[in-house]
């Protein structure tokens, strides 16, 4: 990596934007979840008391690594809020997974663009992998809005 890249001030704008967007999931999920009133009887019932202590008690290690996956985040910023984590558990986590979300970004990330943007033999490598992820991600979604709903309903279900 070349040394003209000012990978502090990246850095603490990766982590500025992880802890920003995360934080606006984690304030939408609890704002769905106030306006949710008028279905207080759903959010009365015990399970959802017991989903709500257990994210509160475990929840805070599922917020920091989530930022360690593709595709989950968001789910679970927004179910941290609307199962009403503690802020005192919550930004923490945040905290510490926007570091790790940035770490990964600015080390492997810039690496990986560097390499592209090189010229080396790497860039074909980089591209190919990027074209099969992307054939796979189309095939797997493909696979499953067309499956017939009965194999769906019944994926969910244990057989005796």
């Amino acid at each position: 990596m070349p040394d003209s890249w000012p990978v502090a001030a990246l850095f603490v704008f990766l982590v500025a934007v992880a802890f920003g967007r995360a934080g606006a999931t984690y304030a939408l999920g609890r704002g769905v979840r106030h306006l949710g009133g008028r279905h207080t009887s759903l959010l009365d019932r015990p399970s959802v008391a017991r989903a709500e202590r257990t994210v509160s008690r475990y929840g805070a290690p599922a917020v920091t690594l989530c930022f360690l996956t593709v595709g989950v985040q968001t789910a679970v910023n927004a179910a941290a809020g609307s199962l009403r984590m503690p802020l005192r558990r919550y930004l923490p986590a945040l905290a510490l997974g926007a570091v790790i979300w940035a770490s990964v970004y600015v080390t492997v990330g810039l690496a990986v663009f560097e390499a592209f943007w090189s010229g080396t033999p790497w860039r074909v490598a980089v591209v190919a992998l990027a074209v099969l992820a992307l054939v796979a991600l189309a095939a797997s979604a493909r696979r499953r809005l067309t499956a017939p709903m009965s194999s769906r309903a019944v994926a969910g279900q244990s057989v005796d």
